[in-house]
């Protein structure tokens, strides 16, 4: 059997960008300085890991006001949940394929 590693996607390779998409699998909506937080990364380093999912439209920003705040929080999209499930399938593939060798 054929080790499916073209099923991979490349954008969620990166351990931050992985991380992002689990939080965002499992919650409808997720603001930035709680991801910051639970994430335990810098706002550069975040940010730019959010645009790389965002430029993929696995994720949508939303902007608001929460009285005279600015609130920005992130939710994925129906593409990056089934991008995320493929990667996730293929990961279980290749554990899968290993184990039986």
């Amino acid at each position: 059997m054929k080790v499916p590693f073209e099923k991979l996607d490349k954008a969620f390779e990166n351990r931050l960008r992985l991380q992002i998409m689990s939080v965002l699998m499992v919650n409808d909506r997720y603001d930035f300085n709680s991801l910051k937080e639970l994430l335990d990364t810098t706002d550069g380093n975040l940010a730019s890991h959010l645009k790389a999912l965002e430029k993929e439209e696995y994720i949508v920003v939303h902007k608001a006001f929460l009285g005279r705040k600015p609130n920005t929080t992130y939710e994925s999209t129906e593409k990056g949940k089934e991008a995320f499930k493929q990667h996730l399938d293929a990961l279980e593939q290749l554990i899968k394929q290993q184990k039986t060798k």
